[in-house]
């Protein structure tokens, strides 16, 4: 990068924040997806919003790609850098500026790590639903800009579903504030949703104000197992028909299984083809009722054990199988693609059974879990990126994982993102029209094309 702008930079946010040793930007170069590395020009590291908002004037003047940058746990390749450009890394920006109780909100800079916000929500009394699988290592700014889902989100929704005002600079350095702490706020475009998902594109999130909630006052949680992965669906299906929202219900196929109990051995059987975990959560007397009424539902519906958690720590072993699912298929291979699609539940067997006859058709090892209770599917290939055929054979697999997903109703990402990975499968999951409208809202935000340029299209 030229000399006299690098000067710039470390004028602004000082030398120390300013990395552009080869040792430091191959650090960098790449994020949570497999096989896509690009070494950045320079990383910034600011620590206040004047600092982002003056880092983007310079970069609005000299036309340099920005890419927004949090723990870089992302899965699609959103934070993974284009060659030339800078790396605005905001994981200094990670104050927690306050905690209204008297409003149920909390205000937070985009470095914080998501289970640091729910642990300020909890240390209140108060309750951040949000959980992603990367949530002892995300950064609250990374969920806002992929809308990220978890595990809870069949009962309480996404990211988007909390956020309540956000801080964005904007391409040119301008900052906007959108949004207030008010449960009813009409006046004008809701911009921030916007921003929420745009994967860095639009704006540079520096400040987000969050909704709480009260916690649940109790919670069970049990695991079933099936012998067809057509019986678990038939039951998640009538657990949702019985008017039963658990705050969890996911859902591991043999070979995920298999990987999970050599990995943390908790007593899963090794003989079945799906497990289901399941929690439901809120007043003990209706927990108790719930509870009782899936485990006579899974029975109705091919549930060959039903086993329920006995204590918090009994829960927290169980709910392990679920959240350690990708690292136990991590083990596996030397390259992991974990992806995710998402179709109507009702299509859930359909698609399970899908990704099992391509896994055999292409020759390639495929893992499935995830969301169940939203149709939210997690296929994880396991392959070796060293292994050019058989990374061809990954790339057609996954091509009509994709297709069949949106042939049933669904689409290409439930809470991934689009980024690298999923650029090319985009127009057919949205449409010319939506792609139309997409690109003239980028155009309008960012006319330079400088945020987080050729992610989500080119």
């Amino acid at each position: 990068m030229d000399s006299a702008v690098l000067s710039q930079f470390r004028s602004i946010i000082g030398d120390d924040q300013v990395l552009d040793s080869a040792e430091d930007l191959s650090v960098y170069a790449y994020d949570g997806t497999a096989t896509l590395r690009v070494a950045p020009a320079c990383v910034l590291l600011p620590e206040t919003v004047q600092q982002v908002a003056a880092i983007m004037t310079v970069a609005h003047s000299q036309r340099l790609p920005v890419i927004t940058r949090g723990s870089g746990t992302g899965l699609a390749g959103g934070a993974v850098p284009v060659e030339g450009g800078i790396v605005l890394c905001l994981v200094r920006m990670d104050r927690i500026i306050e905690v209204d109780e008297a409003n149920l909100a909390m205000v937070v800079e985009p470095g914080v790590i998501t289970q640091r916000v729910a642990d300020a929500a909890a240390a209140a009394g108060l309750f951040y639903p949000p959980d992603p699988g990367s949530i002892k290592i995300s950064t609250i700014g990374g969920n806002v800009a992929n809308n990220s889902g978890g595990l809870r989100g069949l009962k309480y929704g996404v990211t988007r579903d909390y956020v309540m005002a956000l801080q964005v600079v904007l391409a040119d350095g301008q900052i906007l504030n959108t949004g207030t702490k008010c449960v009813k706020d009409v006046a004008g475009f809701t911009l921030k949703d916007l921003f929420i998902g745009s994967e860095g594109t639009l704006g540079v999130i520096t400040s987000i104000n969050l909704k709480l909630i009260p916690p649940p006052a109790a919670k069970q949680t049990m695991i079933a197992h099936f012998e067809s992965m057509t019986d678990a669906a038939r039951t998640v299906s009538e657990i949702i028909r019985h008017k039963i929202i658990p705050c969890t219900l996911e859902f591991l196929d043999r070979v995920t299984i298999g990987c999970v109990e050599e990995y943390v051995a908790i007593g899963l059987p090794l003989d079945v083809e799906a497990l289901l975990l399941i929690e439901v959560d809120g007043h003990p007397a209706e927990v108790a009722e719930q509870a009782a009424e899936i485990e006579r539902l899974a029975g109705e519906h091919g549930a060959r054990e039903v086993r329920r958690a006995h204590s918090e720590e009994e829960a927290t072993r169980l709910a392990s199988a679920r959240r350690t699912a990708f690292s136990a298929l991590a083990r596996l291979a030397p390259t992991v693609v974990l992806e995710d699609v998402t179709v109507p539940r009702s299509e859930l067997a359909r698609m399970v059974s899908h990704i099992a006859q391509v896994s055999e058709r292409y020759g390639v090892k495929i893992g499935t879990f995830g969301h169940m209770g939203d149709g939210n599917l997690h296929p994880t290939f396991l392959t070796d990126e060293r292994d050019a055929r058989e990374m061809g054979r990954v790339e057609q697999a996954m091509r009509e994982v994709f297709e069949f997903a949106v042939e049933l109703g669904g689409t290409i990402t439930g809470e991934h993102g689009v980024g690298l990975a999923k650029k090319p499968f985009l127009p057919a999951a949205i449409g010319p029209v939506a792609m139309d409208i997409t690109r003239r809202l980028k155009a309008d935000f960012d006319p330079e094309g400088i945020l987080n340029p050729g992610k989500i299209f080119d």
